[in-house]
């Protein structure tokens, strides 16, 4: 299921629209902005800025990703309140974590945490060709409603290599692979044998992110930082950049593209 409830995420404001020596008093779409506040059994752990939708699954990849509550909790017990802010509450029984929090270089101030576990590289058949690879990306973006409408959101989905299973757009290029994420577990769609497609660049965190789930395949227009390849040539993930027309770069498991 995609969200279609693209005018709900826009505000209309009055601008000035400069053209040469001339100007126009018009409208222009913005993107809503909110802050999210997220609190363990009442207690306030961790706040962030968002698109104010698929905040549910936002959350769920966001928890689950970063290993935040160590035991038991449901995400269908998760309240979310709607406001000025967004507030959700997650009744938990196991201990929460946020040591090691990082402010990252993604859109927003995007947080990770440094959990110290070192998973097993992925060893995934995942094998792609290089005409398939393109055609999904073409559809990829064009999905992508809320950047056509505004100019300034990301967007993240997972593919299986012949269809985009889920899709989510975001201010925050983190935030919107998390949504996809969320989405992914709610929806008890598995990781092995994916693709995330995303529209920015891929720093540190979205490559471990990727990671950590066993998600072999990550592509997007932009470029990859080092450290992003760095963790995506040791844990097994192929990373795709400047996927733009007929032409892309392969910068780490290029086995995996025919």
């Amino acid at each position: 299921m995609f969200y279609n409830g693209y005018m709900e995420q826009v505000k209309k404001r009055r601008i000035c629209k400069h053209t040469d020596d001339s100007f126009l008093q018009t409208e222009d779409s913005l993107a809503l902005e909110k802050k999210i506040r997220i609190s363990v059994n009442g207690n306030e752990v961790l706040s962030l800025y968002c698109s104010p939708h698929m905040v549910r699954e936002l959350v769920v990849g966001l928890i689950m990703t970063e290993r935040i509550i160590r035991g038991n909790w449901c995400a269908e017990r998760m309240s979310i309140e709607y406001g000025d802010e967004v507030a959700v509450n997650i009744p938990a029984e196991g201990e929460v974590s946020t040591e090691g929090k990082t402010i990252t270089s993604g859109c927003g101030g995007g947080v990770t945490f440094d959990t110290g576990e070192h998973d097993e590289p992925i060893k995934d058949g995942l094998a792609v060709e290089r005409e398939r690879l393109r055609n999904i990306y073409r559809e990829f973006q064009s999905r992508s409603a809320l950047y056509r409408i505004t100019g300034c959101m990301h967007s993240a989905a997972l593919s299986d290599g012949k269809s985009i299973l889920c899709f989510a757009e975001d201010i925050g290029r983190h935030n919107a692979v998390d949504k996809v994420i969320g989405y992914a577990i709610l929806e008890h769609i598995p990781f092995p044998g994916k693709i995330m497609l995303a529209s920015g660049r891929i720093s540190s965190e979205i490559s471990s992110k990727c990671a950590r789930w066993g998600i072999p395949m990550l592509v997007t227009r932009t470029a990859p930082t080092t450290l992003a390849v760095e963790i995506a040539e040791k844990r097994g993930v192929t990373i795709v950049g400047f996927m733009r027309g007929n032409r892309f770069n392969v910068y780490s498991h290029p086995e995996r593209i025919r």
